[in-house]
């Protein structure tokens, strides 16, 4: 999806943009009420729930998101090393003067520069990178199998310290069944008992071959909103996606290397037509993994 200028006083409800110190754009989104979102349309859906921007080649792309003032990016250093910069939108000296971020890598190895430290992550590795860090930047270690960075980052009040965890340290867990196809190992980073934060909870979810679905029977969490971001979704495969309060679902079609914002009153669940793996961030009141407030099946509409 292309990043455009768009006039909001012709256009409401459509993104505005940030610009970076050196041009760059950070896209700004805005909340959206659960009747205003029960009267949209499929494109009104895309353009305020839906990120394609993601995964680009030698490029940082983030989008802002009022949602819990939550950012979402990506990095994929592919020629060069790709530093962090700020943006106009945050009026802050450098990206972390206030916030908090978390990494994960979905792609080849790759390495993160926080200060004058280097971190070495592996596909599916996590690093967390506290408030007040100045430089950060990013590469890939082959150009063939770059690096595939996914970027969440919150306001933090406190400093912690900048901490690497491998997927074999995530407390990977088995979950589901085949006879409801959704068996799948979630990993788990950044919570109460793993990698400490000042808001962002994170891990991962992997389904296992034959499986499709994701977070069914659902939930939602007023305290905290929710980011998906969907990967190794094989080619000409998609992800239904749902959304919306309980009762008045709605649904987006989702491609691979694509991210989903996910109000708190909103359910947030999917089904492929392929197994896959998707990234789950949070952000908000609390960051207790456990917190969540279930919906019966039968209650879906």
């Amino acid at each position: 999806m292309s990043v455009q200028k768009i006039n909001r006083d012709k256009q409401p409800g459509l993104p505005l943009h940030g610009r970076g110190n050196e041009g760059e754009a950070m896209e700004i989104r805005f909340h959206n009420s659960p009747a205003e979102v029960s009267r949209m349309n499929a494109e009104e859906l895309r353009s305020n729930f839906l990120i394609q921007k993601m995964m680009v080649p030698d490029e940082i792309n983030f989008v802002y998101s009022h949602y819990d003032r939550v950012i979402i990016g990506s990095t994929m250093p592919v020629n060069k090393t790709l530093t962090l910069k700020t943006y106009d939108c945050l009026k802050a000296d450098y990206f972390l003067e206030r916030r908090e971020l978390g990494v994960i890598n979905v792609g080849g190895d790759g390495e993160i520069k926080v200060g004058e430290k280097v971190y070495s992550l592996r596909k599916l590795d996590c690093l967390y990178i506290g408030k007040g860090n100045a430089k950060v930047s990013f590469k890939s270690k082959s150009k063939k199998e770059p690096a595939k960075f996914y970027l969440l980052s919150a306001p933090a009040h406190k400093e912690y310290a900048v901490k690497l965890m491998p997927r074999e340290k995530a407390a990977p867990t088995d979950l589901g069944a085949v006879a409801t196809a959704n068996q799948r190992t979630v990993y788990k980073y950044i919570h109460a008992d793993g990698i400490r934060s000042c808001q962002l909870v994170m891990g991962l979810t992997i389904l296992k071959e034959g499986n499709v679905w994701n977070t069914m029977p659902t939930h939602v969490h007023d305290r905290r909103m929710e980011a998906y971001y969907y990967f190794d979704v094989p080619e000409n495969q998609k992800i239904i996606h749902l959304m919306g309060q309980p009762t008045e679902t709605k649904h987006l079609v989702v491609s691979n290397d694509e991210a989903i914002i996910s109000p708190p009153w909103s359910i947030h669940s999917g089904c492929g037509t392929s197994n896959y793996g998707f990234i789950w961030g949070m952000a908000g009141e609390n960051f207790i993994y456990t917190d969540m407030d279930a919906v019966n099946i039968n209650d879906l509409r």
